[in-house]
Formats: structure tokens, sequence, C-alpha cells
């Protein structure tokens, strides 16, 4: 699923950091079906549906059989928003839901982040083994002091980790993901156009299930409980 920004006054940024807030999810492909860039993203992403056991890429249930699900995910080298370098192993030892956006995200990020925020706190203890990797898909924009400012938002889970790197490579673990994303517009004020899926990793790095950016609190926190209990 590619989520394609709105435009207009909303997605402006701020020059003193992005705008955080629920806001409604953008609606997907709105006007523009027809563009190459839109064409080749389904292909991108009908390749990953593929991959990952056909609807359930999208769906808000997830496969009968998670864990049998593979080959999305792998090495990486990126930045924390501490400026710290960080791999793939930040993935090892705990649950992870590892979702692609940016800080200037007008609507989708900051309701997925906000989503996945609720349903850490209603894990109750099992919150302490989950944890949440954003992946900024806005590199130009996205550097580690902007990650920190982002993710340190209200509503935002406790346990998260904002990663941003040079334009490769951020492409190399977009590609790795099956994650389409591409500029839309010019000047100060573009938006990234991008997948909007959340991919649960198992404490071995594994990927185990998809959830869709729109599920409930409530239905993401007892899809992790499933699957920490598998």
């Amino acid at each position: 699923m590619v989520e394609k920004e709105r435009k207009g006054p909303e997605t402006k940024p701020r020059k003193s950091g992005p705008e955080v807030g629920p806001g409604k999810a953008a609606q997907a492909r709105r006007g523009g079906l027809g563009r190459p860039a839109v064409l080749g993203a389904v292909g991108l992403v009908l390749a990953c549906v593929a991959v990952v056991g056909g609807a359930a890429l999208f769906s808000k249930t997830p496969a009968a059989n998670p864990t049998s699900i593979g080959g999305l995910g792998g090495p990486f080298h990126l930045v924390d928003q501490d400026g710290k370098p960080v791999d793939q192993s930040i993935l090892k030892g705990k649950w992870s839901a590892v979702f692609f956006g940016y800080t200037y995200c007008p609507d989708v990020c900051p309701a997925t982040l906000q989503a996945l925020g609720a349903a850490s706190r209603a894990l109750g203890p099992a919150g302490a083994n989950f944890q949440v990797v954003f992946v900024s898909v806005d590199p130009e924009r996205d550097t580690p002091a902007q990650m920190k400012t982002y993710i340190a938002s209200q509503g935002f889970p406790a346990h998260i980790f904002g990663l941003t790197g040079t334009p490769q490579a951020v492409a190399q673990i977009a590609k790795s993901y099956g994650v389409y994303y591409a500029k839309a517009g010019t000047g100060a004020d573009y938006t990234v156009d991008h997948s909007a899926a959340v991919y649960l990793m198992d404490p071995q790095g594994r990927f185990n299930r998809p959830f869709s950016h729109d599920m409930s609190p409530t239905l993401i926190a007892d899809q992790i409980k499933a699957a920490q209990g598998d």
C-alpha cells in the first residue's frame, strides 16, 4: 500500500521542526494511478506481497502461520537519533516494529507512531520486550537531531529508535523491506510518497508478520502478544 501525502497548507514543514498531531491517514494513490512512478511502486508492492504470503501483507488479519513468512529485512548501516552507527543487530533481543516514514509527514506517520505507542502501553509488562524502529525515507531533511526531536513527541512509543543515513544507505534498507518511496514536489515544501506497512520482526531479527498502518492499537497489541506466544 502506497500512501500519497496530501498537499496543501497543512503539509508545509515548520522551519523549527515538523508538526506532529494525530491527523487522519492520507488517501492512498489519490489522483496518480497513471504516473510511471506509481505504476512502478505497484509492481514493487505486488512483488513484496508475493514474498510474504499474498494479501496478508496489508490485511488486518495476519497470515495463519506467520512464523513461516520470511524474505524481508537484511543487513543495513544507518545512524540513530544520537548519531551513533547502527546495523541490523538493533533488532536482536526484542520484538521490533519497523516502520518507514519521515518527520515532515503530515498525517500517516504520526498517526501510525501514535497507534504503536498506544499498543506498546496496552501490552503491559510485555511491552518491555517491544521496541519501534522508525526509518526515515527523507535523509535530506531528517538529520539525527531532527529524528531525536521528532520521536520524543507526545504519544509516541517510549522505546523507539529513529534511524537515518545517506541516500544510498536508506535506499538499501528500503529495498530489503520492499518499501517504495519517492520525493513529490520541489522546493523546501516537498513531500515523500511512501509505503505505509509496519513490519514486526522477532528477537532474532526475522520477519514475523505485517501490520496495516490503520490497524487499531488494540489489534496491534493483540497481534504482538500472539507473536510473542508463538
